[in-house]
């Protein structure tokens, strides 16, 4: 027996198979198992995704999960399986793509998906190796759990194993596996495969399947196969378009998104070249192998339009008229606008429903903060704790041109009128984090974690779960990045 598929003792999380993806059948996945690691250890585990999972509190003292999620055996009843998928990358289409590094190794009673992801290769590697690095896995193991507390849709993560086998990307680095959780994986390009393929009867096989289980509301729409889909590509363009409101609000740049890393459920997902805007810059690229700017912070609202259209051509087979498709399609952008509002409202502590000085205020106030290249996530807790003090030297001072500021400010304070201003400021706290996971931040716990040492892996956790709250003693996790920082290169193989 390969000593991947040697099943680990029965007391251990238990997953239900065949249920949800795994019912479809082989046309939608290869089933095999995960590749072995050599010497596996612990690198960080999410306490809160654990309980979400129903595991018991000293989960992570137990090696039979070490090996369990590094994909040295299997989870009682797991049948581990990689998916197929095509899409569009960087706006061409790409062909077949597929799970070249991810095992899905089933359900949770719960209804969770649980995946590894670096668990080696699979038919859909495409030359790749099937595995993940330190480096990255530490990155997506810190943002997914980052942006959940951050409250913004996402994929978890419950841990990171790692293993001194070497793995070769730009230079040697060690192997990791990050087990990811998610009430779904599904992405646009599931359905892309299908819909190039003319596989219209599998198209439809996945269109029921993803509106009985995660869109039941769509079966009321009639009872034909191009009313549920319109309602399906509807509901789903109004979740990217609350998805991507998040990001721009929050000061996220995902960096690669492509049609296969787009989640059919509104989820951040795969996260690669991303980063939290230091400097706030419209045109920033965070990729660096995003050479035309495809994916800069100022344009990803429109690429995830774009998205929305390839999905809809996918869906095509089953709607069959394109004015409904794109009728659905247009639910993005009243979704994105007018979410997209309510966070910058809360931001800006404002009372005032959607109006046109809410919109003025908020536009006012990017170009401002374009203008100056003021860091972000600075900016916002500085102004939030100014509403309650009255003392407005520490924001002014982010402004190269604080006659402008001044101005803007002036509107701001009429717009605030008689509000309590220490309840608004409290409110404000609550919806402008002191931390994110700035890339500097992420490089110093990785550069520590190559050595061995992943406390500040574990800090940074911390930091994260919570990051509306001060945590005093911390204060250099909220400042100001190093010079150094510009100088990050990340990548899609980051």
């Amino acid at each position: 027996m390969h000593p991947s598929q040697a099943p680990v003792a029965d007391s251990l999380l238990r997953l239900d198979n065949p249920v949800g993806f795994q019912t479809l059948g082989p046309a939608f996945f290869t089933q095999l198992p995960p590749t072995p690691l050599p010497a596996p250890h612990w690198v960080a585990t999410s306490g809160s995704v654990a309980q979400l999972l129903g595991m018991p509190a000293d989960w992570s003292t137990n090696h039979n999960y070490l090996h369990a999620f590094t994909g040295n055996s299997v989870l009682p009843s797991s049948t581990p399986i990689a998916s197929v998928y095509s899409g569009h990358q960087f706006g061409v289409w790409a062909g077949q793509l597929g799970d070249g590094r991810a095992l899905l190794l089933g359900e949770t009673p719960q209804g969770l998906e649980v995946q590894l992801k670096g668990a080696g290769r699979t038919p859909y590697s495409r030359m790749g190796d099937g595995r993940a690095v330190l480096r990255s896995s530490i990155r997506e193991f810190l943002c997914s759990e980052a942006m959940h507390a951050l409250g913004i849709p996402s994929t978890r993560a419950l841990c990171i194993t790692g293993s001194p086998a070497p793995v070769y990307r730009e230079q040697a680095e060690t192997a990791a596996v990050v087990t990811r959780v998610a009430p779904s994986f599904l992405r646009f390009g599931h359905f892309e495969h299908f819909a190039a393929r003319e596989m219209v009867d599998a198209l439809r096989t996945l269109t029921h399947y993803a509106i009985k289980r995660y869109y039941p509301d769509c079966a009321n729409a009639g009872d034909s196969d191009a009313a549920q889909t319109t309602a399906l590509l509807k509901a789903v363009s109004e979740n990217t378009g609350r998805l991507l409101a998040h990001w721009q609000a929050v000061g996220f740049c995902h960096g690669v998104m492509n049609t296969d890393n787009m989640s059919l459920l509104g989820l951040t997902i795969d996260y690669g070249p991303f980063q939290f805007l230091d400097a706030f810059d419209p045109n920033h690229i965070c990729n660096h192998s995003d050479h035309q700017g495809r994916y800069a912070f100022a344009q990803q609202p429109q690429m995830a339009y774009w998205n929305l259209y390839c999905l809809a051509q996918a869906l095509m087979p089953l709607i069959d008229d394109e004015d409904q498709a794109t009728e659905a399609v247009a639910h993005y952008k009243t979704a994105f606008t007018q979410h997209f509002l309510q966070l910058m409202q809360a931001k800006l502590g404002l009372h005032l429903a959607a109006s046109p000085t809410l919109q003025a205020l908020v536009e006012g106030i990017i170009a401002l903060l374009a203008e100056s290249r003021v860091d972000y996530t600075i900016f916002w807790r500085r102004l939030s704790h100014a509403v309650g003090n009255n003392q407005w030297d520490a924001v002014r001072d982010l402004f190269h041109q604080r006659e402008n500021f001044d101005a803007w400010n002036t509107s701001y304070q009429q717009a605030l009128g008689t509000q309590d201003r220490a309840q608004t400021s409290r409110q404000m706290l609550a919806n402008n984090p002191k931390f994110v996971l700035r890339n500097h931040l992420g490089e110093e716990a990785i550069r520590s974690a190559q050595q061995g040492d992943f406390s500040a892996v574990h800090t940074l956790l911390k930091l994260l779960e919570a990051p509306f709250d001060e945590h005093p003693g911390h204060e250099a996790y909220a400042a100001f990045p190093p010079d150094w920082a510009s100088s990050i290169h990340i990548s899609c193989s980051s």
